[in-house]
């Protein structure tokens, strides 16, 4: 039996939002709740940052109501300095705390947090009984298939979490070895499904909406949680909603003028929220995706990477049209 819920957190769809660093900003995270996205998560936010109050990392704790629900990811890997870190984190009311155990990132696992937790399930254990402990809303835990392929461990993890509090899991399919190179493990999602009785999360490699149909019927997961998928195509979230309501319903799909709105659109809200400087330099990698179908989609790629301004991106897409 699937739910709609994380630890009494009613969420309006089954499809997800991923945390993804210098990608799941406000402003992403607000375009994705408005196309259909049930839950959304912050960028993920160092505990031990937070200890030395960081002014960038209590930056990156900021909510909006637009978006809610909304957690707030942490990492790290001491308990004491994670429980505080939740303690940080409730300052910005999000709706649910998640532990980042799954980033493969060599400057986050290699510090011991992220996806190095997995060697250590024990520690895992301890670090999410401190942020339930501290923390006055549902715990959920991200993590991956393992560390390598010798130590597939995740439905150990799994249940240790459970065991400590934790309202839901996020399972990754795939070793941190293995990065984000296919293919993906649904069988140890099925896995971990079948031996919690908490909610789970599919995640890795679901980027239409057939798929994650497949996805949530093989491994009897609750929700889909979506990541690179969506970059330049938000529209994903409704797509999906649309196909677990009814199959057979034709599915929408933007227009190109319409794809190139939203593009400018998500950029002026970044800029809104950042300034300009800032926004629109990490709004050039960002914007790459909404070009992908359109003519001359490379050279419009590559101008991208050198805009400086919003007036720039809005060129851009001018120049993109006029052949439409």
């Amino acid at each position: 039996m699937t739910t709609r819920s994380i630890g009494g957190v009613l969420l309006p769809s089954r499809a997800l939002l991923a945390p993804m660093a210098g990608v799941s900003d406000r402003a992403y995270r607000e375009l994705c709740v408005s196309m259909g996205a049930g839950y959304c998560v912050s960028e993920m936010v160092s505990s031990k940052a937070l200890s030395f109050n960081s002014k960038k990392s209590e930056e990156l704790m900021g909510i909006s109501d637009i978006e809610r629900p909304c957690g707030i990811q942490i990492f790290g890997d001491d308990p004491d300095c994670m429980a505080q870190a939740a303690e940080a984190a409730m300052r910005h009311k999000p709706d649910i705390i998640d532990i980042n155990m799954g980033c493969p990132a060599p400057k986050i696992s290699g510090s011991g947090s992220g996806s190095a937790l997995m060697k250590d399930p024990e520690l895992c254990g301890r670090i999410t009984e401190a942020v339930v402990k501290t923390a006055d809303v549902p715990v959920t835990v991200k993590i991956r298939k393992g560390w390598d392929d010798n130590s597939v461990n995740a439905v150990e993890v799994a249940k240790i979490c459970e065991q400590a509090g934790a309202s839901a899991i996020t399972v990754h399919g795939r070793t941190r070895q293995q990065y984000y190179k296919p293919p993906v493990d649904y069988d140890i999602i099925r896995e971990v499904k079948r031996s919690v009785a908490i909610p789970v999360i599919a995640n890795g490699d679901i980027d239409n909406a057939k798929k994650a149909k497949q996805v949530l019927d093989f491994t009897g997961a609750d929700f889909v949680m979506i990541g690179r998928a969506t970059l330049g195509n938000p529209w994903i979230f409704m797509q999906i909603n649309s196909y677990l309501s009814d199959p057979s319903a034709p599915l929408y799909y933007p227009s190109i003028e319409e794809k190139l709105d939203t593009m400018v659109a998500h950029a002026a809200k970044m800029v809104e929220y950042k300034g300009e400087y800032i926004a629109i330099r990490q709004a050039r990698k960002l914007v790459m995706g909404y070009f992908k179908g359109v003519h001359g989609a490379a050279a419009l790629r590559n101008e991208a990477g050198s805009i400086e301004t919003l007036d720039d991106l809005v060129r851009l897409k001018n120049k993109a049209l006029q052949v439409y």
